[in-house]
């Protein structure tokens, strides 16, 4: 007898969409086979999925619960609690969060590791993972502890190439420390994740606009330009690119000239891969002059229309492998404090509507396909983070991490009525579909709008990167 079937339901299944029954049991899918067969066996509950499309939990690559920025005027601002996001997520289809680990210059990788779970465990609904992440100076001591960190389950290292803002972000890895991160990654089976910004461009733009008093955060792009994501890009490509065995992840792709220079990469068999935000996608530097511009911004910044066609052009063609948020949920008054190119807070409340939002706009007004989709908000960054193919997809074995997406429920976003915050960028905005069940490793946390999650479900998911996924650009 099954845990639950859900029935009739559209699968999209590794080999495309099909009209399948689902059998889960302990957790996992241990059955898929032709509609109205499974509940005949036997359950202890049948979930009627006909005219919805089921498909594996969303996975967020690329979140930040908790995290504490300085702020305007000596202030500080600090994100929603990974129970608030993860609830956010979940009413959203989004199962499984990444998140980050920061190492700053004191104590061992462990040790940052070991701090930053007491944030997660037991506090967070979704299952998890964390990313390392790390700045100069290290030292060969830090760098020396990759291969233990990498065996533990944490396989992947955050690298910023920039300061990202004047006197705000201390991030910034220098790229001899990158490239001595790139190899011992290379020899521990690990994957470098990106942040990758031309730090002296930047810092002489900020200088250069506030010596112009152009200091308005509507001139962000200009701070964080097209030509500086070119730079680094291609700088750090050709840093990896000669190291034996490196990979590399570039988070947060913004502008055309970061999707060429992943293409080029690719094409000669590097691997690369590129993750952007539904942000660069959906908004442009035009939305920073509406009322209460900020909510559109998150760093890097916002681009150009032209940007946001190669950014569509490059999730079609494959270039861009995720699509994440970047998540750093605050409330609107928080939001809207900063006002200025070098105090606006960066970060959003996208979890929620993600997987809905991404649905309408590649499946609906795009032409994307329903597996093409679910790669984009959820296979691929399985496969690249080493969740596979225990996240991220609908087979035999995998995780019970279902979602239903109901186009009974389409509706017109009211950020008021989300979960992770008292506003959304996507306020007005119309979506085609949303979840009308989420289940996590067979439970059922989300239905008809209930939660019935609890803090202990969430897990920790430790991860191996394939070595298909480091030996060429895989997905």
């Amino acid at each position: 007898m099954f845990d639950v079937v859900i029935a009739n339901g559209l699968a999209v299944l590794p080999t495309g969409p099909e009209r399948v029954d689902i059998g889960v049991k302990g957790g996992k899918i241990v059955a898929i086979a032709a509609p109205k067969t499974l509940g005949a066996i036997g359950a202890e509950r049948v979930v009627d999925a006909t005219d919805q499309i089921v498909i594996p939990g969303g996975i967020d690559p690329h979140i930040h619960c908790g995290l504490t920025m300085p702020g305007p005027n000596g202030t500080s601002v600090t994100g929603a609690t990974p129970a608030e996001v993860s609830k956010a997520a979940l009413f959203g289809g989004t199962t499984t969060m990444c998140d980050f680990a920061f190492w700053q210059g004191s104590g061992t990788l462990q040790q940052t590791v070991e701090k930053r779970h007491e944030s997660w465990t037991d506090a967070c609904y979704s299952d998890y993972t964390l990313h390392m992440a790390v700045e100069s100076p290290m030292g060969p001591s830090i760098i020396g502890e990759v291969p233990e960190l990498v065996q533990a389950g944490y396989p992947t290292v955050k690298m910023f190439t920039t300061d990202i803002t004047p006197g705000r972000l201390a991030h910034l890895t220098n790229h001899g420390e990158i490239w001595e991160m790139l190899k011992q990654l290379a020899k521990s089976g690990g994957l470098a994740l990106i942040h990758a910004e031309d730090n002296d461009l930047v810092m002489h733009m900020y200088e250069k606009l506030i010596a112009e008093d152009r200091v308005g955060f509507e001139h962000l792009a200009e701070a964080h330009t097209v030509l500086s994501e070119e730079l680094a890009f291609n700088r750090v490509i050709a840093l990896a690119q000669n190291v034996e065995g490196a990979a590399m992840y570039m988070v947060h792709t913004s502008a055309r000239t970061g999707v060429d220079a992943i293409a080029a990469s690719r094409a000669k068999g590097f691997p690369i891969y590129g993750e952007t935000l539904h942000q660069y996608a959906l908004f442009n530097v035009e939305d920073y002059k509406r009322p209460n511009g900020q909510i559109y911004h998150t760093y890097p910044s916002l681009k150009y229309p032209d940007d946001q066609a190669a950014l569509w052009r490059g999730m079609k063609d494959g270039v861009l492998s995720c699509v994440a948020t970047d998540e750093v949920c605050c409330p609107l008054e928080v939001k809207l404090v900063g006002k200025r190119i070098d105090d606006t807070t960066g970060g959003n409340s996208g979890c929620e509507p993600r997987v809905a939002l991404m649905y309408t706009e590649m499946v609906g007004k795009r032409g994307f396909s329903l597996n093409e989709f679910v790669d984009l908000v959820s296979t691929k960054a399985a496969r690249i983070m080493g969740l596979y193919p225990r996240k991220g997809v609908l087979a035999v074995g995998s995780d019970a991490d279902v979602v239903l997406l109901d186009p009974n429920l389409a509706h017109t976003i009211d950020g008021s009525a989300l979960h992770s915050a008292d506003y959304s960028p996507w306020d007005g905005w119309d979506v085609s579909v949303w979840p009308s069940l989420t289940m996590l490793r067979g439970k059922v946390v989300v239905e008809g709008g209930q939660f019935n999650g609890e803090l202990t479900d969430g897990a920790f998911i430790p991860r191996k990167i394939a070595d298909d996924i480091r030996s060429g650009p895989a997905v």
